[in-house]
């Protein structure tokens, strides 16, 4: 087996080709775009033969055309997370960063690991990235813009000072501008476009939102179910999980998020473990806010298993790492219905139409 491991950049991508035991056995550099592709994977055939797994790096945003055109090209793809081809390339005996050095460790990084997630393109999970991204933007944009207004306020009148979460309400909002508009300096005026800026991210996000829920009731009923987990947690759950067909087994999945408990003992604190600081971050927090909520929930199942944790001499902190792998279960086992559901013929035929 010839793994091909590639280095994504926004210009050009550099692939490094290892055997089964990971020795170099080529390098090609090549343009980032579909010929640039095309000429990699020709090389690769050329050069290695039609058995081949390609790894690259999980750069979602640079590698997505290259995984695009291998998988149209029927090409196995691997996406390696970033941490781990850090680490591999640190315990290689090739000192320094270079583009083929971390090629070089992506493919390593294949061979070392087989059980990583194999790259997928759904495009219901894709549709769902694109949106909630675009919403964590302009919420972060409202954000910001409302920093800037509460200071510009401040100045003019320590006492008018708004709530920062007021100020996504209609009502807050009208209410200062009528303020605003009768207050005099330059001060006001940037205020006012401050403002005018904080209430059409708000009426985006809301507009945003609104598209998401109605999305995520069609494609993710089962996930839904859930306790704690509303219609923006679950859009961020499917889109994150990028097709939660290409994970081998729920541990996979669990890995991948982040929330698979990793050993940290030596001697007498046999048995002890912490939650792994690696893995999918989105998807980490989208599952905390779910262990959150259902740990305050009295009726929940997570809450009568977190209280048993404890009873069972389970810090806190370690009873919620073991309610967010029990729901990470959970989870997993929710995405393939809804997956399922969407790849019956009835279903397709209702998406479609």
């Amino acid at each position: 087996m010839v793994v091909v491991g590639a280095d994504v950049h926004k210009r050009s991508h550099t692939f490094v080709a290892v055997d089964e035991v990971g020795r170099r056995l080529g390098e090609k550099t090549v343009k980032a775009t579909t010929e640039g592709h095309q000429v990699a994977l020709m090389w690769a055939r050329d050069q290695f033969g039609m058995e081949l797994t390609w790894g690259i790096e999980d750069c979602r945003n640079m590698s997505a055309r290259l995984e695009r055109d291998l998988l149209g090209a029927g090409q196995s793809v691997v996406r390696v997370p970033t941490k781990l081809m850090a680490q591999t390339r640190k315990s290689g005996r090739t000192r320094g960063k270079s583009d083929p050095i971390d090629a070089e460790s992506v493919a390593r990084a294949v061979l070392r690991e087989p059980d990583l997630p194999v790259a997928s393109h759904d495009a219901v999970s894709r549709e769902l990235k694109l949106l909630t991204d675009r919403r964590d933007v302009l919420v972060a944009q409202r954000t910001s813009a409302i920093n800037r207004l509460r200071w510009n306020v401040h100045e003019l009148d320590p006492e008018r000072g708004p709530a920062p979460r007021s100020l996504k309400a209609a009502r807050q909002q009208q209410a200062l501008q009528g303020w605003l508009d009768t207050a005099p300096g330059l001060v006001a005026e940037l205020a006012r476009a401050e403002l005018a800026d904080v209430i059409r991210l708000t009426s985006e996000i809301n507009a945003l939102e609104k598209r998401l829920s109605q999305r995520v009731r069609e494609v993710a009923p089962a996930l839904l179910e859930i306790p704690g987990c509303g219609d923006l947690t679950a859009a961020k759950l499917v889109g994150e999980a990028a097709g939660v067909a290409r994970f081998k087994s729920e541990a996979a999945f669990a890995c991948h998020a982040g929330v698979a408990p990793i050993p940290v003992w030596s001697g007498n604190t046999a048995g002890q473990m912490r939650l792994s600081r690696s893995g999918n971050r989105q998807l980490n927090s989208a599952i905390h806010r779910i262990a959150v909520t259902q740990i305050r929930m009295t009726d929940t199942e997570g809450h009568a298993y977190n209280k048993r944790r404890i009873a069972d001499g389970k810090t806190p902190a370690a009873a919620r790492r073991c309610v967010k792998r029990r729901i990470a279960r959970r989870i997993y086992r929710a995405l393939l219905a809804d997956h399922d559901n969407r790849q019956s013929p009835t279903t397709n035929h209702h998406y479609l139409t």
